[in-house]
């Protein structure tokens, strides 16, 4: 990913969704050629000087303080997922050595797939930040089973499976949800290794094959995904209302595990007990870990 123009849409695209008003500022009554805020009024609000803040804007963020990058977040209303994004294209354009990152493996080390095992009452799956799912329990390649169906490619990708395969739509009770969200983490983390090229490749081929892909990624919106609930149409089990909960591997980054638990007592636990026995007479394990890997 190219960090200047990364950093010129983000921040230009930003500064046109607020309106004057909305900064509170005066106009007038004055006409405006643009329907957000000028350069010179987000400097103004930031306490910076225009030809500063246009440098920002421009792409430069190279040795830009961490008081500066709160108060450009702070005119521009970034909200905490925008803010700490922000500040990771700040982090790429302030490294001295520009060395290409290396991607999240696709694989699990095994201590991983042990974890993910003890957990049997809940979907469970370890992601990368290219969206693949590279391990999961039982329940975890379950509930994606549709993933699996249809082609022998590994690992599984959620962001794959959501814009190039129209089960998806039925799968995700509120698709449009899921693709905007599954778009905004993607541009998050490739904010946080810009230079990863797992995920530019990633998002040029979803670019090339998917118009909703394109114009969601040209939105520039980020977003944090930790804890919350979706809603899934599973084609064995039926609907299925789950928590989840995701957290950071802090000793194999890039990785995260996310768990799906029901409500205790909820159709939902009982469905999940369906699926669990679904998966134990389906050779669903088998399906998932047998297929050739593209990586």
């Amino acid at each position: 990913m190219d960090n200047r123009a990364e950093v010129r849409e983000f921040l230009s695209s930003r500064r046109g969704r607020i309106t004057p008003e909305q900064a509170g500022l005066e106009t007038f009554g004055s006409r405006r050629r643009v329907s957000g805020l000028r350069r010179e009024e987000v400097a103004r609000l930031a306490g910076v000087s225009v030809d500063y803040y246009t440098r920002l804007e421009r792409g430069n963020l190279n040795g830009v303080s961490d008081s500066v990058l709160d108060s450009i977040a702070r005119a521009l209303n970034l909200d905490r997922a925008e803010h700490d994004h922000l500040y990771d294209l700040a982090r790429a354009a302030n490294k001295s050595a520009r060395k290409r990152s290396t991607s999240a493996a696709a694989t699990a080390r095994p201590v991983l797939q042990h974890m993910l095992d003890a957990i049997t009452g809940a979907p469970a799956f370890i992601g990368n930040n290219r969206m693949d799912i590279v391990a999961a329990n039982a329940l975890g390649y379950a509930l994606y089973s549709d993933m699996y169906k249809g082609t022998t490619a590994r690992p599984a990708n959620h962001s794959r499976f959501i814009f190039l395969d129209s089960r998806s739509h039925d799968f995700y009770t509120d698709w449009e949800r899921a693709a905007n969200v599954n778009v905004a983490i993607l541009r998050r983390d490739a904010g946080r290794s810009p230079h990863d090229k797992g995920i530019a490749e990633l998002v040029g081929e979803l670019s090339m094959r998917s118009d909703e892909f394109r114009t969601r990624w040209a939105a520039h919106n980020v977003r944090r995904h930790y804890t919350g609930a979706k809603t899934f149409k599973h084609p064995v089990v039926g609907l299925l209302e789950l928590n989840y909960q995701v957290l950071d591997l802090e000793e194999d980054p890039g990785y995260t595990l996310t768990v799906y638990p029901a409500v205790p007592g909820s159709p939902s636990e009982d469905a999940l007990k369906m699926l669990a026995s679904w998966a134990a007479t389906g050779n669903i394990v088998e399906t998932a870990l047998t297929a050739r890997s593209v990586r």
